[in-house]
This record gives structure tokens, C-alpha cells and sequence, in this order.
């Protein structure tokens, strides 16, 4: 039986109320749905500019200096996101929807990473913790938005797109934290770099491959400041978790 620290208390109350922001976020884009294609670009400029960010600047060079062969593990998050896209427009026959399956497929794999960071940062020290959790709990709202967007993009029905982004965004990010509770402390920094690889590569093509041809494709004005605040966003978390 794994013993609960006070350590517990801090991860589930940010992932928590990163679920709640997340679903703030799902409510707001559901109930504005014209707004919300109005604007679809910047979103998906501003998602790019964060999934671009963050595994560049923070998770694959963290990855790297736990295990040299962190490098092999976000190559096979890539292709793994590479082939999934193919086999699911293979399937449907559709390209739009293997856009948003793939997009979300993406996002879910990153809410849920989430969760494990939220219960890893506490573990080595509160202040470290509090700092990340911040961070992260400020993209939340955005990433609700973003994960609704992404479905409504692939065909999928208003509702049933809330529905899904509920589980894939929102959901996740507690499950994350609170399965990886009991196993963080059994895990090898090798291991989790090999981990925090796997999921650059996952992030670093859903962004690259999806986003930001989409954004191009349909540049607006002020569309480049909108990657950029992603951009900022995500330096934001790395010097928090970094102070």
C-alpha cells in the first residue's frame, strides 16, 4: 500500500482544478460555436506555438539528460503519431477526421503527461511544484478550447465534440496524476526520460504536422502574434519551473 503524503494533497488540488479550468474552457467554445470558428486560426496558431515550445525548450532536453537515448523514444513518438494518422485515414477514408482523432489522440497523451508532471514537480520540492502547476493550470483553459476546436475540425457533432474533449483533455489530467502517484517513486530517471521523449515526439508532431499547415492554410491577421503568445506561453512555464 503506497503511503499518502502531504505531497498528495498539493497534486490533487492543481490537477483538480486544472480539470476545472479545462472544462471551462470546453463550455465557453460550446456555447459560442460561431465565435469560436470565427477565431479557429488563432487557436490553432497559439495551440502550435505552445506543443511547438515546450517539448523543444523543456521536456526533450530534460529527457536527454536523464537518458542519452531520449532522442530514440521522441523519434518513435513521431513516427507513432506518423502512422496513426495514416492508418486512421486509411480507416475512415476521411482526412478531416483523421485531423481531429490524430490532434486529439495528441492533446490526450499531453493532458495526461500533464498529470504525471503535476505529481513529479511536488515530489521534488513544494516550491517546484506550486511554480509548474501554475503554469500549466494557466494553458488549461486554452487547451479545453483547442481540443473541442480540433474535433469540430475533424466532422465531428457539437456535442459529441464536448463530450470527447472532456475525456481526452480534461479527464486525463487527473488520471495521470493520480496513477503515476504510486509509481513516480519507482521509477529510474532513465525510464522517465525515455518517457518525457516519447511524448516531445507525440507533441512535436502534432504540432508540426497538423497545426501549423492548418494555421498557414488559413493565415489571418495578427495569426503570427498569436503563435507567438503560445510561444510565450510556454517560456513562461519553463522559467517558472526552472526559478
Amino acid at each position: 500500500m503506497v503511503a499518502v503524503s502531504a505531497d498528495f494533497y498539493w497534486i490533487a488540488g492543481f490537477a483538480i482544478v486544472a480539470a476545472l479550468v479545462n472544462s471551462a474552457g470546453i463550455v465557453a467554445i460550446f456555447r459560442y460555436r460561431e465565435w469560436a470558428e470565427r477565431y479557429l486560426t488563432y487557436f490553432m496558431c497559439f495551440a502550435a506555438g505552445v506543443l511547438l515550445s515546450t517539448p523543444l525548450l523543456l521536456a526533450l532536453p530534460n529527457a536527454i539528460a536523464n537518458n542519452p537515448n531520449a532522442g530514440f523514444s521522441a523519434l518513435a513518438g513521431f513516427l507513432f503519431m506518423f502512422f496513426s494518422n495514416k492508418l486512421i485515414t486509411y480507416r475512415t477514408k476521411q482526412e478531416s477526421l483523421a485531423f481531429g482523432v490524430t490532434a486529439a489522440e495528441g492533446i490526450g497523451i499531453h493532458s495526461l503527461v500533464d498529470g504525471v508532471v503535476y505529481t513529479v514537480t511536488f515530489s521534488v520540492s513544494l516550491l517546484t511544484g506550486i511554480l509548474a502547476g501554475t503554469g500549466l493550470v494557466v494553458h488549461e483553459f486554452a487547451e479545453g478550447v483547442i481540443t473541442y476546436l480540433v474535433l469540430l475540425k475533424g466532422n465531428v457533432t457539437e456535442r459529441t465534440a464536448a463530450m470527447y474533449a472532456f475525456f481526452i483533455a480534461t479527464l486525463t489530467t487527473p488520471i495521470g496524476a493520480f496513477v503515476a502517484y504510486p509509481l513516480v517513486t519507482r521509477l529510474g530517471q532513465r525510464h522517465l526520460g525515455l518517457l518525457l521523449g516519447f511524448v516531445s515526439g507525440v507533441l512535436l508532431y502534432v504540432s508540426a504536422s497538423h497545426l501549423l499547415p492548418e494555421a498557414s492554410a488559413h493565415e489571418q491577421k495578427h495569426s503570427t502574434v498569436t503563435l507567438m503568445a503560445g510561444v510565450g506561453l510556454a517560456l513562461f512555464i519553463v522559467f517558472s519551473r526552472t526559478i
